[in-house]
C-alpha cells in the first residue's frame, strides 16, 4: 500500500495520507467483523458477488442472475445457497419479494463516516451515515469523520479531509480532540484543561480559542484521510 506517514504533529496525532484509488467506501451500518470464514467455498463467492453489487448497484441481485452469474440452473438451488448463508447471519430476505436481499451488520467491513466535524466554531453535533475502509487502518481507530473549516489547518488538518477518531472519554494536553457541549453541539480542536474551564485551540494563528466550563470528549484524532 502507498501510504505517507506524517510525523510532524503530536505521537497522538499523527498522521496517514491515502491517495483516492485506496480510499473505497462500503455499505451498512455498524462496525463489525465479518464471518465470511463461516461460508463453505460456493457459499463465499455467492455471498462476495452480492455484496459487491449491492455496493456498486445499491441494490441486490435477483435470483435469476445469481443463477447466471454462476451457472446455476434451478433457482431453488440459488435459493439454497442463500438459506444457507442466511442461516449463517451475513444476509438477510423478505419472502415474496424481488431483491430483497440485504446485507446484516455481520457482514459491514471498514470504519462508520459519522458525519461531518467543524474545524471551527461549536456546530450541531454528528449523526451516522456511511462507511469507509482504509485497507487496515480500522483496527486503530472507531469512526471517521470529514472536516469542514480551515482552524486546524495548522495541524495539517485541512477542510474536506478525514480524521480517524478513537473513542475515548478523556484526554491528554494538547491532543486533537473531537468534543461536545452542554447544547449537543461539537468542533475539533488542541484539548487544554485549565483553571476552572476549558480551553479548546485553534492550529490557526487567525482563529482565536474557544473557553467552556464543561465540555465532553468524545475521541481523539489519531490520523487524517486527505484526497490528493
Amino acid at each position: 500500500m502507498n501510504l505517507l506517514s506524517r510525523t510532524d504533529l503530536p505521537v497522538a496525532a499523527s498522521v496517514a495520507i491515502m491517495a483516492p484509488a485506496l480510499i473505497r467506501w462500503s455499505y451498512c451500518s455498524k462496525c463489525v467483523m465479518s464471518n465470511e470464514n463461516e461460508l463453505t467455498t460456493n457459499q463465499r463467492r455467492v455471498f462476495r458477488y452480492i455484496k459487491q453489487q449491492i455496493e456498486q448497484r445499491n441494490y441486490a441481485p435477483s435470483i435469476r442472475e445469481i443463477g447466471d452469474h454462476f451457472g446455476i440452473a434451478s433457482p431453488n438451488g440459488v435459493a439454497g445457497l442463500l438459506n444457507r448463508i442466511e442461516a449463517k447471519g451475513l444476509i438477510k430476505r423478505t419472502k415474496n419479494r424481488a431483491r430483497s436481499i440485504v446485507l446484516t451488520e455481520t457482514a459491514a467491513t471498514g470504519l462508520p463516516l459519522v458525519g461531518q466535524i467543524t474545524a471551527g466554531s461549536l456546530t450541531e453535533s454528528f449523526a451516522q451515515a456511511e462507511r469507509f475502509e482504509l485497507g487496515g487502518l480500522e483496527s486503530k481507530a472507531d469512526f471517521v469523520l470529514q472536516v469542514t473549516g480551515d482552524s486546524m489547518i495548522e495541524a495539517q488538518i485541512a477542510d474536506g479531509d478525514f480524521v480517524l477518531v478513537k473513542k475515548r472519554s478523556t484526554a491528554k494536553k494538547g491532543d486533537i480532540v473531537v468534543v461536545c457541549d452542554d447544547e449537543n453541539r461539537t468542533t475539533l480542536k488542541y484539548w487544554f484543561p485549565e483553571k476552572n474551564r476549558i480551553r479548546l485551540q485553534p492550529a490557526n494563528k487567525t482563529m482565536k480559542p474557544i473557553y467552556r466550563k464543561s465540555v465532553t470528549v468524545q475521541g481523539v484524532v489519531i490520523g487524517v484521510v486527505r484526497k490528493i
